[in-house]
């Protein structure tokens, strides 16, 4: 009877020692209003745009996410993201494109998923800034191969409106409402 006692008792110890080394990693908290906003560099963007790093990788983590402001007709270069980004529109209307397609409005709410290596662009309306949280990931340390600005002549291009952009295409014969045509 000692000897399962002394058998359960050092398995539970083997069992909350390991359980303190699984949970040794703290929990972080970055309270709103502690983190650095910073002016966005001239040389990957063009008009006033700011970044508040949400957080950054450390360790063997690869994802950072970033809160980026842009006054009225700000945006980014053209660019790519070797693992892809996720845009989460937080505030005003924006504009995003990938090469060779449509400049398409985002709005408030507005969620976009850029595949990895795709050459795009995003920014605000010409009329109305636009704040998203951008989430990223790195590979090899790299998360963005930036590219030449974006030129007047493109961001000027009349963008596909919120809802065409997101509407799925009418099935053949019918109507974009979904009525069958006669």
């Amino acid at each position: 009877m000692k000897h399962l006692i002394a058998s359960a008792t050092l398995a539970g110890a083997a069992l909350s020692a390991s359980a303190a080394e699984a949970g040794a990693a703290e929990l972080t908290v970055s309270r709103a209003g502690t983190r650095s906003v910073a002016t966005a560099p001239a040389a990957n963007f063009t008009g006033n745009v700011t970044v508040e790093m949400l957080f950054s990788p450390s360790a063997h983590e690869r994802a950072s996410a970033g809160s980026v402001s842009f006054s009225p007709g700000a945006r980014t270069a053209w660019h790519t993201h070797p693992l892809g980004q996720t845009l989460i529109v937080t505030a005003g209307v924006g504009r995003v494109q990938r090469e060779g397609g449509p400049v398409m409005e985002i709005r408030a709410g507005d969620v976009v998923r850029i595949p990895p290596h795709t050459r795009h662009w995003h920014g605000a309306a010409p009329d109305s800034a636009m704040t998203h949280i951008a989430l990223t990931e790195a590979l090899d340390g790299r998360a963005v191969d930036w590219a030449e600005p974006v030129a007047d002549a493109q961001y000027g291009v009349a963008p596909l409106a919120a809802a065409a952009a997101s509407a799925p295409p009418a099935a053949q014969g019918q109507t974009p409402t979904g009525r069958s045509t006669p």
